[in-house]
């Protein structure tokens, strides 16, 4: 059964930093690229960020680049969004997904996580 399960999200101040962590289950985790999403109220879900199999390759939105990265750990079947000098803008529910290739579109996405919620305000 494929599981990927986020955690690490909640309520920060802006200009604060947050780490999300996405564990794996139930597949191949070291020949999948990874991406992050997110999804604002009322908004259609996007992409933040991906990173390749090897993780040699990444992709950021330009709304996130610089103050995001993504990396991951294949011991631990994890991959993880470091996000840093957090925005109000930034406020989503964040979902870690699975491809076998890197990219940018969302149906190239064969699994999902079930999303957590970054708040950024004040």
């Amino acid at each position: 059964q494929v599981q990927l399960v986020e955690s690490g999200g909640g309520l920060v101040q802006p200009g604060g930093s947050l780490r999300l962590s996405c564990a794996a289950s139930g597949f191949t985790f070291r020949n999948y690229a990874m991406g992050w999403f997110r999804q604002a109220l009322g908004t259609e879900r996007v992409l933040a960020a991906w990173l390749s199999a090897s993780g040699g390759s990444t992709y950021y939105a330009d709304s996130v680049k610089g103050r995001f990265t993504i990396s991951r750990d294949s011991a631990k079947n994890t991959v993880y969004l470091r996000m840093d000098n957090l925005k109000p803008e930034d406020t989503a529910v964040y979902y870690c997904a699975a491809s076998n290739r890197p990219t940018n579109w969302e149906d190239g996405y064969a699994y999902w996580g079930q999303g957590t919620q970054v708040t950024v305000s004040s």
